[in-house]
Parts: structure tokens; C-alpha cells; sequence
């Protein structure tokens, strides 16, 4: 009997480490996943893209004319509409290897590559024309979609953070009970101390549109100026005035998280009307591109 505690000592360590590792794969990012295995695939291939080019000893040295030139076009216009299918493959629930995470990992990565195989394929002879035109979005995109990466790599944690696990309809609710108790704390203000108060009230918090977002700036903010002008006031009722700068410095406060917790997500946000029609464009070109090629060349 004796021997079979260390048997079963061990089954638990298994069990244990084994859910260890469950949990590492389930918090596991996608550039990480698989212990980077599409980024080494990417850089795999763009390695051989480079030997290749290197190695090929012939004049005038290859171009997106020649066969080598035929070839990374190929495999850059192939991978460029496998990795349009992104925004559908998110709408597909699977495991292990084909999941989302592992999908996305290799979005990236392989997406990256196209630094390489598509400005090997042009040869490095650019222009005005559609084929560099093709060129240049691809360059837009890519850069596009590692803005995507940065701000989804950085940014939750700091939306998290600013919420304090406060939901937007809570921080809402939290400035419309300010504004309530300023209304009542307002009264006994003659109606030089009220006027600035009551525009703080009338003011919505989601006016100054995507630019004011983005820049967390307000130049136009009642909050601000009413506090402004209370703490400059001199003379009528200096208790009440006291009361609602207090107020005032609370909801000043709460609209700052607000403002911070929509910034963050406008900058989450953005990159998607900025990638998703730049590689629609780039599709287009593309077409054009291999139009012009197989037809007018």
C-alpha cells in the first residue's frame, strides 16, 4: 500500500503541470502563440526570399517582369487574399491549430512578410504607375495594421485600468448625480456664480467629436471654466460657492475618466476605418495591376 502514495503523488504533479499548462496556453497572446511559430514560418520565408534574390546570378537582375518576379507576385497576391479573410474567420468558433488566436497570429506575422516579398517582387523599380500605386498600399496597410497590433498589445490594459471596473453607462450615471447635486448646491449663487454653473450642466460630454477623442483635449469645457470662474469669485455666498467648486473639482474629475476611457477606445477603434479601406484599395490595385500585367504587357 505504501508504494502506491508516491504513484499517486506523481498522477497529481502530472495533473498539476498539465493544468499549468492550460492555463499558460489560454493566457498565451497571439504573437506568442505556439512559442512564436508564425513569426519563425514568416521569417523563414522572407530569409529565403533574401538567399534566393542574392544567389540568382543573372543580368539585368530579376524584376516583377522576370519568373522569380512572376513568383513572389504569386505568392504575395495569394497571401494577400488569404489574409483579407480575417474578418470572416472571426465569425467561425474553432480550436487548436485553426483558432482564432492561432489565425490571427499568423495574420501578422505573414502579413509582415509582404515588407519583403513585395518589394522583392517589383525588383526595387518603383514609379508612377499602377503597379507602384499597388505597391504603396500594400506599405499602407502593413503599416495600418501594426498601429492594430500596438494599440490591441497595449492599449486593454490601460482602458482596464482607467475603468477602474466602472462600466461607460456607470461613469455617465456618476456626472448626472454631480450634476444633480450642483443644481441643488447652486441655488443660493447669485446669477453671475450660477450662470457659469448651469453651463456645466447643459454640458453633454460626448460634444467636441473624433479630433477632441483622440487628443483627450477640450478647449471648450463648461466644466473647466465654471470652475474657473467660481474659484476667482469674490463676495455673495462663500460656503455655497465652496460647496459646489467641491462639486465642480468631483465632476471636473469623472469627465476626465470618461474622456480618457473614450480616447482610449477611439484609438482602438480608428485603425480599423483607416485598414480596412486602405486593403480594399489595395485589392483594386492589386486587380489593376495583374490586369495590365497578363493583358497589356
Amino acid at each position: 500500500m505504501a508504494s502506491l502514495f508516491p504513484r499517486r503523488l506523481l498522477g497529481r504533479r502530472n495533473r498539476a503541470t498539465q493544468t499549468e499548462r492550460v492555463r499558460e496556453r489560454k493566457h498565451e497572446g497571439f504573437l506568442r502563440y505556439a512559442n512564436f511559430r508564425w513569426a519563425k514560418i514568416s521569417g523563414g520565408l522572407c530569409l529565403l526570399v533574401i538567399t534566393s534574390y542574392a544567389l540568382i546570378d543573372v543580368t539585368p537582375r530579376p524584376n516583377g517582369g522576370s519568373w522569380y518576379g512572376y513568383t513572389l507576385g504569386t505568392i504575395g497576391a495569394l497571401l494577400i487574399l488569404w489574409l483579407t479573410a480575417l474578418g470572416y474567420r472571426k465569425r467561425k468558433m474553432t480550436r487548436d491549430a485553426w483558432s482564432l488566436k492561432a489565425w490571427t497570429s499568423a495574420h501578422v506575422y505573414l502579413g509582415l512578410s509582404l515588407l519583403v516579398i513585395g518589394t522583392w517582387h517589383t525588383g526595387f523599380q518603383l514609379g508612377w504607375n499602377v503597379h507602384t500605386l499597388a505597391w504603396a498600399l500594400m506599405m499602407l496597410v502593413i503599416l495600418s495594421g501594426l498601429y492594430g497590433v500596438i494599440v490591441y498589445a497595449t492599449l486593454p490594459a490601460a482602458l482596464s485600468n482607467n475603468r477602474d471596473e466602472m462600466t461607460q453607462m456607470q461613469m455617465l450615471e456618476a456626472i448626472r448625480a454631480f450634476d444633480r447635486q450642483l443644481h441643488a448646491a447652486a441655488q443660493p449663487l447669485s446669477p453671475e456664480d450660477t450662470a457659469p454653473v448651469l453651463a456645466s450642466l447643459d454640458e453633454d460630454p460626448f460634444a467636441g467629436g473624433i479630433r477632441a477623442r483622440l487628443s483627450g483635449r477640450y478647449p471648450k469645457d463648461a466644466t473647466a471654466a465654471a470652475l474657473r470662474a467660481l474659484s476667482l469669485a469674490h463676495g455673495g455666498n462663500a460656503d455655497a460657492r465652496q460647496k459646489v467648486i467641491g462639486l465642480l473639482s468631483q465632476k471636473e474629475a469623472a469627465l476626465a475618466r470618461l474622456r480618457a476611457h473614450l480616447r482610449i477606445r477611439a484609438m482602438l477603434e480608428i485603425w480599423l476605418y483607416v485598414h480596412v479601406p486602405l486593403t480594399f484599395a489595395l485589392i483594386a490595385a492589386l486587380s489593376a495591376h495583374i490586369i495590365s500585367v497578363f493583358f497589356y504587357w
